[in-house]
């Protein structure tokens, strides 16, 4: 049996879609637990009408978070308490999943042996704002980290994660806990992908190549302040690490423009243009939007890169209400 374990707070306007979703799957042998996290919305209720009628489904009110505990990380943490699978999925709530995606997912854990396989989901952009921003999330993904390399290497710094897919081995969860493991670290998904590796245990990061997709955000003001509260995690919260490599991507392409040759500039532009290519049809993205809004997506690069570092040093991230 799986269990789909999601922790939802101030979820009414997405979460209806997730369970239907899930409902739909067909892979049965599976138990859906729905942590209400204090929702101040109408989460609680949908959720549990959703769940009187589907057997399936099961709705637990979230305890108090405890001191030294993130929100995210403890509603994980309790939901793994509650779950009776032999696998443990946990999904965000404004996700929509296809069907295949459990199947799919456990004949990967069980070929593999895996500990963990996370999926980076594809992302839903409706709005000018959000295809200005959320595509650097796969853009510097797959810049920075060859995927196969969280496989095939035993170092943790070869490490990436999505907290919008988490499929564990159940049995190997609860020996070693990995959500108490990390329960003050705000980009837990990463910090968990190090400790399986730390227990030389195996663990996989994959694209999720229309198994499952995401509208992280609704408008550009969402996506800068959401991106700003963890695009130092892969550079082990470095801001020098991070601050160079901003300066390299955004500057190096201005720096050649002005002093080297026209046929090296076009040679520069040809990569920069078929790198976006192929890492937008990797990822399921609109390669001739990520080409054509290049230039602000480095730009609102330069606006996250300056809020992530502000919140770093004045330890001011806050997320839905809690400080984070």
């Amino acid at each position: 049996m799986v269990s789909v374990l999601i922790p939802a707070r101030d979820e009414e306007k997405n979460i209806l879609t997730l369970l239907q979703s899930i409902k739909d799957q067909n892979y049965t042998n599976i138990e859906v637990l729905i942590l209400d996290d204090h929702s101040t919305d109408e989460t609680y209720q949908i959720c549990n009408n959703f769940a009187s009628v589907n057997k399936a489904f099961r709705v637990i009110k979230g305890q108090k978070l405890p001191q030294g505990w993130l929100g995210k990380n403890f509603a994980c943490h309790q939901l793994a308490q509650h779950a009776k699978g032999k696998y443990l999925l946990f999904l965000d709530a404004d996700e929509e999943v296809n069907n295949g995606l459990i199947n799919s997912a456990i004949y990967r854990t069980k070929i593999h042996r895996l500990s963990l396989l996370s999926l980076f989901t594809n992302q839903v952009m409706v709005s000018f704002g959000e295809k200005s921003v959320v595509p650097l999330m796969h853009f510097m993904l797959l810049n920075l980290l060859p995927l196969r390399l969280i496989y095939l290497s035993k170092n943790p710094a070869f490490a990436a994660a999505s907290g919008q897919f988490m499929f564990f081995d159940a049995e190997q969860y609860h020996q070693y806990q990995w959500h108490e493991k990390v329960k003050n670290q705000v980009v837990e998904d990463v910090e968990i992908m190090k400790c399986v590796k730390q227990q030389k245990l195996k663990g996989e990061g994959l694209l999720a190549n229309g198994l499952i997709r995401c509208r992280m955000y609704n408008n550009y003001r969402e996506a800068i302040y959401g991106f700003s509260k963890n695009f130092l995690a892969p550079f082990n919260y470095s801001i020098i690490t991070f601050a160079a490599y901003v300066i390299f991507l955004i500057g190096g392409p201005v720096l050649v423009a002005l002093t080297l040759p026209l046929q090296l500039f076009l040679m520069m532009v040809s990569l920069i243009v078929l790198t976006r290519i192929m890492i937008s049809l990797s990822s399921g993205q609109n390669p001739v939007y990520n080409v054509l809004l290049h230039p602000l997506q480095m730009f609102s690069l330069m606006i996250v890169a300056y809020l992530s570092i502000r919140k770093h040093l004045t330890k001011t991230v806050t997320w839905k209400g809690r400080q984070v």
